[in-house]
């Protein structure tokens, strides 16, 4: 019935069957070999109204024979003296370029010609199209840099145009046309200094002239910072385009401060220090309550951490890590271990840091990560004293919570290891916590670990070894020693 009625002279008639056509049938039917004929022949109808109306199903239905039959007669209408048949046949472009890249030469000259159109609808078009024929062929892309002082120009009138009902979203004169248009220009300008320059002005004027109080604007905005990151531009250009992100980063609206939390994640890559300026309001969207503004944030802090800011940030994490979700620990704990690692500014902070994490990462702390702290204490004959003494105490804090097995067995490993250098107060260092530490503390901890009935058989494996290494060193506790490994033999024959 479809086919019947397309093949009608009327409009009304034409209008159900090419309806029809697109909504209750797709592109999979075999019918749509049938309609080929009769399409052509309305593509070149004297009517504009029925040409629409066959732009309009191709758009919607077009096969990839269906293209190759058809892409001559669009690619001719888009030169039509009709602003209704170009708007429709730059789109139906769109859709035969989709479905045939290699058809994609046939509609270049077209598009570039539609792109000094004055029609609103018709440049609209005429705009996607070119963003799809560049990205079929990098080959377009220079073909449509001549055309960049036009879409300039287009630019800055649409931003010092005045009122226009027609045209106006929320105060902005068609900002549809506006986030093509700057979509276009990041296109044409990545990757060239000339094309990036002549742009420059109106991407700053966007950036500075747009108000962001309604969504219209945002979204102008966000396709301003977009362009300005993608283009050769200058510093001060994206010092400017960071700036708006962080108002982003204010705004009460998640989505919006996800997408900017995003975007920062690609300048971080083009322009560090730019970035750093906002990273307390970073900082503070890590305790968002909501969990994608969380994750998004936490990747944003880890690409900041540098040797200037390790010191401030490793505190943020690491006072996030002890009320994060536990979905987010295991990954916390890995990143801020690689982190600490990499940019810790000396071996004594390292230290410090890596028991700290150990004491709050707890089981979330990954072997790997232990034995990496292992090998820094084992390396650091000047540290191991100091070492030993900072896990003692966080082992004594922390010896009967059953989700810090990780901060035990590296606690038992050291002071078997290093017990004597533990115990001597010679070896401590300036502005260390006071701590005495005996040999009866030593072994009184060790026995605790062997005696806790949570402990995995690695930790409790570790502190027996423990023990054995320190009851040739200390001579004094050689009977507590031998008694606390009787208990654990006790013990393990027990169970």
């Amino acid at each position: 019935e479809c086919v019947t009625l397309i093949a009608r002279a009327s409009f009304p008639e034409k209008r159900i069957g090419y309806l029809g056509l697109m909504v209750l049938l797709d592109e999979r039917q075999e019918v749509t070999m049938m309609v080929t004929n009769t399409i052509k022949n309305d593509l070149a109808h004297r009517n504009h109204f029925i040409a629409g109306l066959a732009l309009c199903a191709l758009g919607n239905i077009c096969t990839a024979e269906m293209a190759r039959d058809v892409a001559p007669e669009v690619a001719a209408l888009l030169h039509s003296k009709n602003s209704y048949v170009r708007k429709k046949a730059a789109l139906c472009s769109v859709r035969i370029v989709k479905k045939v890249p290699d058809l994609a030469d046939e509609f270049v000259d077209g598009a570039g010609e539609l792109l000094s159109d004055r029609h609103h609808g018709v440049l609209l078009c005429a705009v996607t199209l070119a963003l799809e024929l560049c990205g079929v062929d990098e080959s377009h892309v220079v073909h449509f840099r001549k055309h960049v002082s036009v879409l300039v120009k287009i630019l800055m009138s649409l931003i010092r145009a005045g009122y226009s009902a027609e045209h106006d979203v929320g105060g902005h004169a068609d900002p549809f046309l506006q986030v093509k248009l700057l979509q276009l220009l990041a296109k044409l300008g990545a990757g060239d200094a000339d094309a990036s320059d002549a742009m420059s002005d109106v991407l700053a004027n966007v950036a500075s002239n747009t108000d962001g109080a309604k969504n219209a604007g945002n979204a102008i905005l966000y396709e301003a910072v977009n362009a300005i990151i993608g283009v050769e531009s200058v510093g001060g250009l994206r010092v400017l385009a960071v700036n708006i992100l962080g108002r982003f980063l204010g705004n009460k609206d998640n989505n919006i401060r996800y997408v900017a939390l995003n975007t920062l994640a690609k300048v971080v890559a083009v322009d560090t220090q730019a970035v750093q300026r906002h990273r307390h309001t970073i900082v503070e969207c890590v305790k968002d309550s909501d969990v994608t503004i969380r994750r998004s944030a936490l990747q944003l802090v880890y690409a900041l951490v540098n040797e200037n800011n390790v010191e401030t940030l490793a505190v943020e994490l690491l006072d996030y890590l002890g009320v994060a979700d536990i979905e987010f620990k295991a990954d916390l704990t890995r990143r801020i271990s690689q982190l600490i690692t990499k940019f810790a500014p000396n071996r004594r902070w390292h230290v410090d840091t890596a028991v700290e994490l150990l004491m709050k990462g707890g089981s979330y702390v990954a072997e790997e990560e232990a034995r990496d702290f292992v090998v820094l204490i084992t390396n650091s004959p000047e540290l191991q004293g100091y070492a030993g003494r900072a896990l003692f105490r966080a082992a004594f804090d922390f010896d009967q919570q059953s989700n810090h097995f990780q901060l035990s067995a590296v606690a038992a490993w050291v002071l078997g290891e290093y017990g004597d250098v533990v115990v001597d107060q010679t070896t401590s260092l300036q502005g260390e916590v006071n701590t005495v530490v005996s040999e009866e503390d030593v072994v009184k901890l060790l026995e605790s670990i062997l005696g806790d009935i949570h402990a995995p058989s690695a930790v409790k494996q570790t502190a027996i070894t423990a023990l054995a290494k320190l009851g040739c060193r200390f001579k004094t506790q050689t009977r507590a020693v031998r008694g606390a490994m009787d208990k654990a033999e006790i013990g393990r024959a027990h169970v």
